[in-house]
């Protein structure tokens, strides 16, 4: 007998294997229909898979978070059998899931447009309506390989052919449609039904510019109806927001091909850079860190022994002086770790906060650069703390409380932590990995924060926690990192005299809020759609004459605000008020201050806020100088 345990640890006898779909059966009828995959052993598995001995079993249903992924999954190979059926010569390649949902690339016979993604999505909800069952067949390896190649698509045969031998070949039928995948996926296409194609793409064959270029499409595909139309709602709102547009709309930066990934900063986006840094620095400060700055070209040699060489070396720009290998600097800590020995430390130095807004650089695909969001030169608000083990809990609820304080000031409430813990390719030991993952795991107790385990993810030298924000319309961005490090003081030969007269290695404790301060830039623009609250506000007042009998006192006002470091501007221009008006309300400026001949002759001051019609009256600048710094003070 297998016994089959229930999640409310209910058993289920059964004289010999059994499939999670026949579980479903035995459950209910209204069970079978909504199961999409089943759970077995913690390990997610096809319904069909055949139980052979005693389990603990979960059935997942298409109302289930789980089931999302495994749907998006699914309309990926919908989609690739859709393209098989419209464009029969195209060769097919990969479909992975992604975020908020899936993509294809393959090879068309001749170019691919959005225009053809109309009678694409009507293919599919065609394929999915016909509840095509999804069956998991495994096959020999050359038979495979030469099946693929027979029917013309040599991209499956080349990744057949890259699979290690032992692995099993899997393939999943759909009708007559065959496509190359480890699966798991739903018993048949009835689930796909709430989905939407969204664009089209190139992209190269397995990332390498010097291989073809492919076409991806991508789509989305939800659980619910309601779910997809708020996610296109969302997709509508963040092109409106799209940094790019507000970024050339407001004068703030652009990009061009002679410098891809770097960013040509305009007065006004230099203004809120610097605003954003100052204001890190007087945080920083008032928090016991020292700022150092570190050369950006560092002789290959030092990233050999701290270990990033081998992990990053191909994504590093490099330059030949005489007979060594130059590489700018793609983060700080190796150096910060080399001013850090420069000194003999003892315990009661620690702990050492070590702060550089660091100008780093590294060799992204020219297909994965993004506005100012990915880019190749880019400065964080980075920071290295040595300290004791016994410091690494005190320190680590220190710096989520700092980054709570800074991500609320810039208008961000929502905070969602992840735990990324040891990757597959790492250096140190599983001992130390113990020691640094239960650290940090006691660190978010004592912080009183909530984590979601991010498998596998961690720093090649130590794991880390990831702090994502929420923007205004939902989206999470990942911007502050936090990595606890025993390898790499151990590597550069760091050391602190410890309390007993002993050498001892630093833990290092890596750290950022921000970021990259471009990205950081992007994301409040689109956060905010331009509409920079004042004390960041590039121009926080603009100052209309109404007349020209106004000009004398406006000019007073200018200077006035100038004196005391108010960023303003003054339009005195020949053109009619309205103009003035609508003309710096296009550019989001927060505050219009008004000036006619009454307010000359009161001198008195008049203002319109950004999105507002009414009027607000001072009898005095002063006045409106405690209006204003109030604003600023409030983060308004």
């Amino acid at each position: 007998m297998i016994d089959i345990t229930l999640p409310d640890s209910r058993v289920l006898q059964y004289p010999q294997q059994v499939t999670g779909a026949e579980i479903a059966e035995n459950i209910s009828k209204s069970l079978s229909k909504k199961a999409v995959a089943i759970y077995v052993n913690g390990t997610l598995c096809d319904l069909s898979t055949k139980i052979m001995g005693d389990a603990k079993i979960r059935i997942i249903t298409d109302e289930d978070p789980e089931a999302l992924d495994i749907i998006r999954h699914d309309a990926a190979h919908v989609l690739a059998q859709a393209l098989k059926t419209l464009y029969p010569g195209c060769q097919i390649t990969i479909g992975p899931v992604i975020e908020n949902g899936f993509y294809y690339d393959f090879l068309p016979t001749k170019p691919f447009s959005i225009e053809e993604l109309g009678a694409l999505e009507k293919e599919m909800h065609k394929i999915a309506s016909a509840n095509i069952p999804i069956v998991r067949e495994i096959w020999d390896r050359n038979e495979a390989i030469n099946f693929f190649r027979s029917m013309g698509e040599n991209f499956k045969a080349e990744i057949i052919a890259s699979i290690p031998e032992g692995e099993p070949i899997t393939l999943y039928k759909q009708g007559e449609f065959l496509d190359l995948c480890r699966g798991p996926h739903a018993p048949s296409t009835k689930f796909v039904k709430h989905f939407k194609l969204t664009k089209v793409a190139g992209a190269y064959w397995r990332g390498d510019s010097n291989n073809i270029m492919l076409q991806r499409v991508y789509g989305t595909a939800w659980l619910t109806q309601q779910d997809l139309d708020n996610h296109m709602r969302m997709i509508e709102e963040a092109e409106r927001r799209d940094h790019r547009k507000i970024g050339k709309q407001l004068g703030l930066f652009h990009m061009q091909e002679e410098a891809p990934g770097m960013v040509f900063w305009h007065h006004n986006g230099w203004t809120i850079y610097r605003l954003i840094q100052q204001y890190i620095r007087d945080k920083i400060s008032s928090n016991g860190y020292i700022e150092v700055n570190t050369p950006i070209l560092v002789d290959r040699s030092l990233w050999e022994k701290s270990g990033h060489w081998e992990k990053f070396g191909e994504n590093m720009f490099t330059i030949q002086d005489e007979d060594k290998t130059m590489a700018m600097k793609p983060m700080n800590c190796p150096c910060h770790i080399e001013i850090f020995k420069t000194e003999i430390r003892s315990y009661r130095d620690l702990p050492i906060r070590m702060a550089e807004f660091g100008c780093c650089h590294r060799n992204e695909a020219s297909g994965a650069l993004h506005g100012i969001m990915r880019v190749r030169n880019f400065v964080q608000d980075d920071a290295h703390i040595f300290c004791t083990e016994d410091q690494i809990k005190s320190e680590t609820v220190e710096f989520t409380k700092l980054l709570k304080q800074v991500y609320k000031d810039f208008g961000f409430n929502e905070i969602t932590l992840k735990l990324s813990d040891r990757p597959d390719k790492r250096a140190g030991n599983d001992e130390t990995w113990d020691k640094a993952e239960n650290a940090l795991k006691d660190a978010v107790s004592e912080s009183g924060m909530t984590y979601i385990l991010n498998k596998g993810e961690g720093a090649f030298y130590g794991p880390k926690l990831e702090f994502c924000l929420k923007d205004a319309i939902g989206r999470e961005w990942q911007c502050g990192t936090f990595q606890l490090d025993f390898i790499m003081p151990e590597r550069l030969k760091a050391y602190y005299i410890s309390e007993d007269g002993s050498k001892k290695h630093p833990v290092l404790l890596h750290r950022a809020i921000c970021g990259s301060l471009e990205r950081f830039v992007g994301i409040l623009t689109e956060h905010y759609e331009g509409k920079f609250p004042l004390w960041l506000a590039p121009t926080q007042v603009a100052i209309l004459t109404i007349t020209s009998s106004a000009d004398d006192y406006s000019g007073e006002i200018k200077k006035y605000l100038d004196d005391r470091r108010y960023r303003s501007v003054l339009d005195n221009s020949n053109e009619k008020i309205n103009y003035k008006i609508r003309k710096h309300s296009m550019l989001k400026v927060p505050i219009l201050m008004i000036l006619g001949a009454d307010e000359k002759q009161n001198r008195s001051v008049s203002i319109r806020t950004f999105g507002s019609n009414e009027q607000m009256h001072f009898s005095s600048i002063e006045d409106f100088e405690k209006y204003l710094e109030n604003r600023i003070q409030l983060r308004s």
